[in-house]
């Protein structure tokens, strides 16, 4: 209920007689608390009370208001002002902080974002991705071959976190080059396999696209590189026309940062032993191309060696295959399905286009 009466300011808090049959109470001005901080313009205050919770007072006058600032300064726009301020820097430093302790662990906030997208978009993103950096050339789909892709990628995919798959293609063309895009699509090419010497070659080079596929890092430079809207945009259906054509190209643009890639090394080597295959394969597949690149006349500046520009320096790869410990291995492939994985490209089909559900 509300009554009338009478308020003064106190020496040491606002005095208020309801009149008759009520006791005088005290509002100590520590306790005060004002619904909006005072101004020097105020005509009126309405308080509450830590000596009577639940209670309000309502004053009218600009006098009161302006006395009452002297008396409890902590209820002033000034006052209340700087008190926010200071909140707000103190949560500002506090979440500062939270994001660097953050990136120092290595967390990414796109990459939380990419975690969190439905596989059918994810699938979306990567078709769009794959069709466009693919065209126009064919995919190789020799059957022997195509049976010895998939064994090998059985093998080494095995012992990926639960819930990773991997649909792997091979595409009739002769840059050496091989590359994830979203939803766990990779790509290799013909000119990568001439280049293999043996099967533990192709097995390290595709541990190491398995990696970057487990890590999410197409989808994360994706998402950094066209924004979330025009992501988005794909993932619902809007396909890989218009503006959206040259996102495979982009995502090769973008590459990958060096601690990427040597996530994605380090993911490799886990695969690799846990598949049974040995590691040096990798380093010895680097170790050539790397010479193959020194003889070239371009200085290594040409499409052959696209694969290698965004990578970490070849030496520091090869010492970290070196330090692996032995373990017990078998080749990647037998000898008869070694040879007819290199030669899946004798039969070709037009590019697999799929289809927009919508």
């Amino acid at each position: 209920m509300s009554h009338d009466g009478t308020a003064s300011l106190g020496l040491s808090g606002i005095e208020i007689d309801l009149g008759p049959g009520e006791p005088k109470r005290v509002w100590h001005y520590a306790g005060l608390h004002a619904s909006e901080p005072v101004r020097p313009n105020a005509i009126d205050v309405l308080l509450t009370s830590r000596d009577e919770p639940g209670a309000s007072l309502f004053v009218q006058g600009h006098d009161f208001a302006a006395r009452l600032r002297e008396f409890a300064p902590h209820l002033s726009y000034r006052s209340v002002r700087g008190r926010r301020l200071g909140q707000f820097l103190l949560l500002a430093t506090m979440l500062a902080v939270l994001i660097l302790v953050g990136f120092a662990a290595g967390w990414s906030p796109i990459k939380s974002v990419a975690k969190t997208l439905p596989e059918n978009w994810r699938q979306r993103l990567g078709n769009a991705a794959r069709e466009s950096m693919t065209a126009p050339h064919k995919q190789c789909v020799d059957a022997d071959g195509v049976t010895a892709l998939t064994h090998l990628t059985e093998r080494l995919a095995k012992n990926a976190p639960p819930g990773t798959a991997f649909n792997v293609r091979v595409y009739d063309w002769d840059l050496m080059n091989a590359f994830a895009v979203p939803g766990g699509q990779i790509v290799l090419t013909k000119g990568l396999l001439e280049k293999a010497e043996t099967a533990d070659e192709v097995a390290g080079v595709l541990g190491h696209e398995m990696g970057h596929g487990i890590e999410l890092h197409p989808e994360t430079a994706i998402l950094r590189g066209i924004g979330l809207a025009t992501a988005v945009q794909v993932m619902l259906g809007g396909g890989a026309g218009g503006g959206l054509a040259n996102v495979g190209l982009m995502l090769a643009q973008l590459g990958y940062s060096r601690d990427a890639e040597r996530q994605a090394d380090q993911r490799a080597l886990e695969l690799l032993k846990e598949a049974g295959i040995a590691p040096k394969g990798l380093g010895n597949f680097f170790v050539r191309v790397m010479k193959m690149e020194a003889q070239d006349p371009s200085g290594g500046n040409s499409d052959a060696f696209t694969w290698l520009h965004t990578h970490p320096p070849v030496t520091e790869r090869v010492a970290l295959v070196r330090r692996q410990t032995d373990y017990p291995a078998t080749p990647a492939l037998d000898v008869q399905s070694w040879q007819e994985l290199k030669a899946i490209c004798k039969t070709t089909a037009a590019p697999e286009k799929t289809e927009d559900d919508g």
